[in-house]
C-alpha cells in the first residue's frame, strides 16, 4: 500500500515537472517571437527619397561633319570638280586655324540616278550623276571650331554647297569627355541632398532618422544645354537643333533610411 502511494506521488511530481516544462518553453518562445516581430516592425519603417546633382560643364571636343555636293551629268567633269571643292574646304579651314592633322577626309558617295530601278528617270531630271564629299574636322579647340563653323557663307561665296542629310543632324557636335572627373562630387552632392530630403520629412511626419538601409546610383545624363527650350511632344524631346557648346550633366541617386 505505501509503494503505490509512493508511486502515485511520483507519477504527480513527474506530469508537474513536465507541466512546467512546457509552460516555461511557451512563454520563452512566445518572448522571442514577441521581440521577432517587434524587431521586424521596427526594421521594416523607411522612406525612399531620391537625390539631385546637375552640373553646367562646357565640352572640351568637338566633331564637325562638312559635306559637299555637285550634280552632273559627266562623271568625269564632277570628280574634277568635287575635288576642287574639297580642296577650296580644306583652304578654308586651313586658313581659319584649324590644323592639317584634325581634317579627315572621309566618304565619297556617287549616286548614278540611272542605275536605280526605283528611280524617278524622267526626262525633267537635268542630272545623272550626284557626288557627295565628306570632310571631318576632330578638334579640342572647341571654342575656335564654334567660330569657324558659322562662316561658312565664305564657302558658299566661292561657290562651295553645304548639305546635310538630314536637317535636324547638326554638323557640328560637342562632346564633354570628363565626366570621370566630376562623377565622386555629384555623387556626394546627389547623396547628401537625398539625406536632407530624408530628414526633412522625418522632421514633418514627428520621426527620427535611422540608418541607411541601402543606395542606388542611377545613370548619368549628359544634354544640350538649351535642349529644354526646343519643346516637347509626346513625352520626348524632338530638338529642332543640336551641338550646344554647353552641357548639362545630371545625376539622381535612391536611397532608403530607416526610421524610428
Amino acid at each position: 500500500m505505501n509503494i503505490n502511494i509512493i508511486s502515485n506521488n511520483m507519477e504527480n511530481k513527474r506530469i508537474i515537472a513536465i507541466s512546467l516544462a512546457i509552460i516555461i518553453g511557451l512563454s520563452i518562445s512566445a518572448a522571442i517571437l514577441g521581440r521577432a516581430i517587434e524587431r521586424f516592425k521596427k526594421e521594416d519603417r523607411y522612406i525612399s527619397v531620391k537625390g539631385f546633382s546637375e552640373r553646367e560643364v562646357k565640352s572640351d571636343f568637338a566633331v564637325w561633319t562638312i559635306r559637299t555636293r555637285i550634280a552632273n551629268n559627266d562623271l568625269s567633269e564632277g570628280s574634277r570638280i568635287i575635288d576642287e571643292t574639297r580642296n577650296k574646304v580644306i583652304d578654308f579651314l586651313l586658313k581659319n586655324n584649324i590644323k592639317q592633322d584634325e581634317i579627315i577626309q572621309k566618304d565619297l558617295i556617287v549616286n548614278d540616278k540611272k542605275a536605280q530601278d526605283y528611280g524617278n528617270n524622267t526626262i525633267g531630271d537635268s542630272y545623272r550623276f550626284i557626288i557627295d564629299k565628306v570632310i571631318q574636322v576632330r578638334s579640342a579647340n572647341v571654342d575656335n571650331i564654334q567660330k569657324v563653323s558659322r562662316m561658312t557663307d565664305e564657302l558658299l561665296k566661292a561657290g562651295v554647297v553645304i548639305s546635310n542629310r538630314n536637317e535636324y543632324d547638326a554638323s557640328v557636335k560637342f562632346i564633354f569627355t570628363k565626366l570621370n572627373d566630376i562623377k565622386p562630387a555629384m555623387l556626394t552632392e546627389a547623396t547628401r541632398n537625398a539625406k536632407n530630403a530624408a530628414i526633412q520629412f522625418a522632421k514633418e511626419s514627428n520621426t527620427k532618422l535611422g540608418n541607411l538601409r541601402k543606395a542606388s546610383q542611377g545613370l548619368f545624363s549628359i544634354i544640350d544645354r538649351d535642349e529644354f527650350l526646343t519643346g516637347q511632344t509626346d513625352g520626348a524631346y524632338y530638338p529642332m537643333s543640336s551641338g550646344d557648346l554647353f552641357k548639362k550633366v545630371r545625376v539622381v541617386v535612391n536611397v532608403d533610411y530607416s526610421i524610428k
